[in-house]
C-alpha cells in the first residue's frame, strides 16, 4: 500500500524541507551537536511557528494532526536536527492546561514527560508520594530534561497513578544532564526530593498510553527519515567511488544492498502514515498499528544504517563523513520509547488468539 498525502500535507513537507535546508545545513547540525547547545535552532524554530503544527488553533496551535508531526519528525530525522525539546513537547503537551500547552506552542517553555526513554511511557516507573504527600525518587535518562522547565511526572499513589505538573527549578529537583552516543539529542537524569506538584486533571494510565502511541509513531517518522538519507548517500557514494575500474554501483551485491533499503524506506513510509493516521482517528486497532510502526520501522532503519556503513567503506568509518551523524540518530531511534522485541511483544499481547485450522 502506498499512502498519499493530500495537496495541503505535501505543501507543508515541502516547506518545512525548504526552511531546514536553510536553517539546519550539516555544518550547523554538527555545531549544535559538538556544544551540546541546540538553542538557537530551537528558537529559530519556534520562531517560525513550527511548532505550533499538529496542534488545534484553541491552544495556539495551526492545526493540523499526528501524521503532520510525523511528517516534520521525518525531515528532522532526514537532516539528523535537533529535536528532543521538540519531542518531548509534542508528547507532553497534549497532557497539560491550556496556557501552559499555548506557551509550549509558542517556545516560551519547554516541558519534558518524566520517564526514562529506554521504555515506553505508559510502562514506566512512576514516583511514589511521601507521607508529607510530596514526591521524592529518581529516573534516569529523561529526554529533553536538561532543557525542561516543567516536568510531568507520573506519581503511584493509593489511588493508583496520577501526574504532577513540577517546576524543573523548584527546591529539590535535581538534574543531571547525561550525554548520549547521538548527540543530536539529549537527556538528563531526574531526582526529587520532597518536591510539591500540582495533579493533572486527566485519567494517567489513559494518557500515558496515548503519549506512548505518539511516540511510537513519532519515533518510526524519524528513523524512516534517517533510514531514506543514508539510502540517498549510499547510493551517491556508489556511484563515485570506483573499484577495479568501475563503480561500485554496478557490483550486484551493492544493487542489492541499496534496493534492499529501498524496500525498507518506502514499507515504512507508509506504515508510519497509517499509523499516525490511525491514532489520530481513535482506530480500534491503534496500538496495534502503532508498535508495528516502532518495531518494524525503527528495526529496519537500525539493519539500514549498517548496509549504508558497509556500502561506504573506510569513509563511513570517519568522524569528517556525515553518515554518522544518521547512523547514530538510527540506532537510537531503535531504542528509545521501547526496543522493537518490546514493541512486537505488545502486537503479540493484542493480536487475539485463533484456533489452528484443522
Amino acid at each position: 500500500m502506498r499512502w498519499e498525502l493530500s495537496e495541503e500535507q505535501e505543501l507543508f513537507r515541502e516547506s518545512f524541507a525548504g526552511w531546514l535546508d536553510r536553517f539546519a545545513p550539516p555544518e550547523s547540525t554538527r555545531h549544535w551537536a559538538d556544544s551540546a547547545d541546540p538553542s538557537a535552532f530551537d528558537g529559530s524554530f519556534s520562531a517560525a511557528g513550527w511548532s505550533a503544527t499538529g496542534f488545534p488553533e484553541e491552544i495556539g496551535g495551526v492545526g493540523g494532526g499526528l501524521l503532520e508531526l510525523a511528517l516534520a519528525a521525518e525531515e528532522l530525522g532526514r537532516r539528523a536536527a535537533p529535536s528532543a525539546t521538540w519531542l518531548a513537547s509534542a508528547l507532553a503537551i497534549p497532557l497539560l492546561p491550556t496556557d501552559i500547552s499555548t506557551a509550549a506552542l509558542a517556545g516560551e517553555t519547554v516541558v519534558a514527560l518524566a520517564v526514562n526513554a529506554s521504555h515506553a511511557p505508559d510502562v514506566a516507573s512512576a514516583f511514589p508520594v511521601t507521607e508529607r504527600g510530596t514526591i521524592s525518587g529518581e529516573v534516569t535518562s529523561v529526554l529533553a530534561a536538561d532543557r525542561a522547565a516543567r516536568l510531568i511526572v507520573p506519581v503511584q499513589s493509593s489511588e493508583g497513578t496520577r501526574l504532577y505538573l513540577v517546576d524543573a527549578h523548584s527546591a529539590g529537583v535535581s538534574i543531571t544532564p547525561r550525554a548520549l552516543l547521538d548527540r543530536t539529542r539529549s537527556a538528563a537524569d531526574i531526582r526529587l526530593t520532597d518536591v510539591a506538584g500540582t495533579l493533572l486533571d486527566c485519567d494517567a494510565q489513559a494518557c500515558l498510553t496515548t503519549a506512548s502511541l505518539r511516540a511510537a509513531v513519532l519515533v518510526a517518522a524519524d528513523a524512516l527519515g534517517a533510514m531514506e538519507r543514508m539510502l540517498d548517500s549510499a547510493v551517491a557514494y556508489s556511484k563515485t567511488r570506483h573499484q577495479f575500474g568501475v563503480p561500485i554501483g554496478s557490483f550486484q551485491a551493492v544493487k542489492h544492498a541499496a534496493a534492499t533499503m529501498l524496500v525498507s524506506v518506502e514499507a515504512g513510509r507508509s506504515i508510519a502514515y497509517f499509523a499516525a493516521t490511525s491514532v489520530d482517528e481513535g482506530h480500534p486497532d491503534r496500538a496495534v498499528h502503532a508498535a508495528a510502526a516502532k518495531a518494524q520501522v525503527t528495526a529496519a532503519a537500525a539493519a539500514a544504517a549498517d548496509s549504508a556503513l558497509t556500502l561506504h567503506g573506510a569513509i563511513g568509518y570517519t568522524w569528517e563523513h556525515d553518515l554518522h551523524l544518521y547512523y547514530k540518530r538510527a540506532k537510537l531511534d531503535q531504542h528509545l520509547f521501547g526496543s522493537p522485541s518490546a514493541w512486537n511483544d505488545r502486537i503479540a499481547d493484542l493480536l487475539p488468539l485463533l484456533p489452528a485450522a484443522s
